[in-house]
């Protein structure tokens, strides 16, 4: 299978550094046919990918969970990606990497020989538009993915198909519920704030465990922001005073509406946006190199 004509840059497959358009994969590869493989997105900030290794103990696990053995170590991807991010020009990009259990005959059990797929490539990271940034629309769904959610599989259908659902009822994201429960975004981690409280899902076979999320609890310690790791109910969501969800690409969003309804003010809350500001200052002394 061909990469799709027309992309510019350089990617990587196998071993080897391509022009997109040359680069190729088996039509019978198991990622292709089952979607029997992992990936990660990782943002790079000043030619430096961001919590580098925190996305790589993550693919660890994810592949782990696949029964599925790292091709390479920590050291060849850290080699690896900084090549491939100066090969498509430096600066700040989003570094997207997959692994999958290669190509066989098309069969259920784990094939007896194969080599896995590696493959990377690199984009530029775009700015979050202004408009995001004053708060997205949201909608809640059923959670209807399977119940190994903590692995990040390329198998997204549940997760395209319930987009799909709240682009079509005029919202920007879904925010999944299980058992009562809060799990994630379609594509994003979420927490709430209450009586000036920050909370979000724990971590569990359900959900996840984002390195954005993982670094704003980690700001809230460090800043004094009271922070829980508990459940939230559909109730405690709906009456939240801020929703936001978080991701490598785009940090933190406020969700302003809920189902149709003001989320308390109906504007991004305080808490929030000085969550947000933690985040960017982070950012920026990581960017300048001032902080690892």
């Amino acid at each position: 299978m061909a990469c799709e004509e027309g992309y510019g840059g350089i990617v990587y497959l196998n071993g080897q550094f391509l022009p997109t358009p040359e680069a190729k994969v088996s039509v019978l590869d198991r990622g292709f046919v089952f979607g029997d493989g992992v990936y990660e997105v990782i943002p790079v900030y000043g030619a430096r990918p961001f919590r580098l290794e925190e996305h790589l103990r993550r693919l660890d696990a994810s592949l782990a969970g696949i029964r599925l053995a790292n091709p390479l170590t920590h050291g060849q991807w850290r080699e690896c990606l900084l090549r491939l991010v100066a090969e498509n020009g430096a600066g700040d990009q989003s570094l997207y990497l997959q692994v999958t259990r290669g190509a066989a005959r098309r069969d259920h059990a784990f094939p007896a020989s194969i080599h896995p797929t590696v493959f990377a490539m690199s984009s530029p990271l775009e700015e979050v538009p202004g408009e995001l940034r004053r708060g997205i629309s949201a909608i809640t769904v059923e959670d209807i993915r399977w119940k190994l959610c903590s692995i990040k599989s390329i198998a997204l259908l549940p997760n395209i198909l319930l987009r799909q659902e709240a682009i079509d009822r005029g919202a920007a994201e879904a925010i999944m519920l299980r058992d009562g429960l809060v799990t994630e975004a379609v594509a994003a981690n979420v927490f709430v704030v209450a009586q000036g409280t920050v909370a979000t899902p724990p971590k569990s076979n359900l959900l996840l465990p984002g390195t954005t999320r993982d670094l704003i609890v980690e700001l809230c310690a460090s800043h004094a922001i009271p922070c829980e790791e508990r459940d939230i109910t559909a109730e405690q969501l709906r009456s939240a005073d801020e929703i936001w969800v978080t991701s490598s690409t785009r940090d933190l969003l406020p969700v302003i509406r809920l189902d149709g309804q003001p989320v308390g003010s109906g504007s991004p809350g305080p808490i929030g946006e000085r969550v947000l500001l933690l985040y960017q200052q982070y950012k920026a002394e990581f960017r300048a190199g001032t902080r690892d």
